[in-house]
């Protein structure tokens, strides 16, 4: 048997034993239940950014959709105007099975023929031989052409509507600057058609006064006269003067240039053949050319728009300008000029002279001229009708 002297010390030491058992047991409890709170907060952490995630996720596919989708209908908008563009072209373009003819004129049967092909809507035009403006109408409506010179012929009605006077293509060429050959411009020479059978007598009556038409040696001795710097003027000159043919000029620019660069190069031609003529040095002519000027100051001019110089019966100018860049040929008047003396000078810039804006041109309606007195004196429209 134990004292209890002795059982004390080891009732107490039993005691102290229980007592860090349990310490430790609650200290463990306390760490798992912490632990576990720890790794439940972790979780929702976690979820959420998950969530945050698959939101941000959904937002970007969502707006990658939605772009995709707009660019596609963009592209296709794009697209379709580029296809109704590219169909405007070709019907407006020339349609042949064989590629446009470089040549302007063809000799058949001995004598010159200009060539003349018809494009998509069944139009005669002619070929120019530029890469840039291919064809030229060999037809055009002229709507300030002004009346006849005379009583109308048997054909005015038929060359003269409400949309304009008719005007025929006599020869054209592609005007060249410098030593190089720069190309600017392609102009082609236009008479109106009622008005063909004066142009005729007046250079038959020329060479032979009885005659209705020339045998191929007088229209050698034409076209001498013609070609010649001299007598050619001086047969120009007279028939702008007298004959009272209206007739025009068609300017089609073979790149972009404005109106003030156009407006110089016609102005020096003027100033060349009157600097030194009396004829010119009055205050009249002065202003005639002063509000010439003034008619060009304007913008630019797009390569292959239509600058329209038309003269009347009583050598009156009109200047008209098409811009043809947009969907819908757009017509305006530049404004007129009433001294017949200055349209005459710009049209011997064309026909005759030492120097002419474009030879190919001059040779090319000696050429067209040489198929008018070829046939009887009033025939000649009534086949070109």
């Amino acid at each position: 048997m134990f004292r209890p002297s002795t059982l004390r010390p080891a009732l107490r030491a039993s005691a102290h034993t229980r007592c860090a058992i349990a310490r430790t047991t609650q200290r463990t409890l306390f760490s798992q239940r912490s632990s576990r709170l720890t790794d439940d907060l972790d979780v929702n952490q976690l979820n959420s950014k998950r969530r945050d995630y698959e939101q941000n996720r959904t937002a970007f596919l969502a707006a990658g959709a939605i772009a995709g989708i707009v660019s596609f209908v963009y592209t296709a908008w794009k697209l379709k105007k580029a296809i109704e563009a590219q169909g405007e072209k070709e019907k407006a373009a020339i349609k042949c099975d064989t590629e446009v003819p470089t040549e302007i004129f063809k000799t058949e049967a001995g004598e010159k023929r200009k060539v003349v092909i018809h494009d998509e809507d069944g139009n005669e035009v002619v070929p120019t031989g530029n890469k840039t403006v291919k064809l030229f109408p060999r037809r055009l409506e002229v709507e300030d052409a002004g009346a006849a010179g005379d009583v109308a012929g048997p054909i005015a009605a038929t060359v003269t509507d409400k949309h304009g006077t008719e005007f025929t293509l006599v020869g054209l060429g592609t005007r060249t600057v410098t030593f190089l050959g720069i190309e600017v411009y392609v102009v082609g020479f236009y008479v109106a058609t009622q008005d063909i059978e004066k142009l005729q007598h007046y250079l038959v009556k020329k060479i032979n006064p009885l005659a209705t038409t020339l045998i191929p040696s007088e229209k050698e001795d034409l076209r001498k006269a013609l070609q010649d710097p001299v007598e050619g003027e001086e047969t120009w000159n007279s028939i702008l003067k007298d004959a009272g043919c209206r007739s025009a000029f068609r300017i089609t620019p073979v790149r972009d240039t404005d109106f003030p660069h156009m407006r110089d190069g016609l102005v020096r031609a003027v100033q060349a053949r009157s600097s030194h003529n009396p004829e010119y040095n009055d205050e009249t002519f002065g202003n005639a050319m002063r509000h010439f000027k003034i008619l060009f100051q304007r913008g630019l001019v797009a390569k292959k728009n239509e600058l329209l110089l038309v003269r009347d019966a009583a050598g009156k100018l009109t200047i008209t300008y098409t811009d043809g860049t947009r969907k819908e040929s757009v017509k305006s008047t530049l404004g007129t000029v009433e001294d017949e003396r200055l349209s005459r000078l710009l049209w011997l810039n064309y026909l005759s002279g030492k120097k002419v804006a474009s030879e190919e041109a001059r040779k090319n309606i000696i050429n067209g001229v040489m198929e008018f007195v070829e046939r009887p004196v009033g025939t000649v429209a009534t086949q070109v009708l």
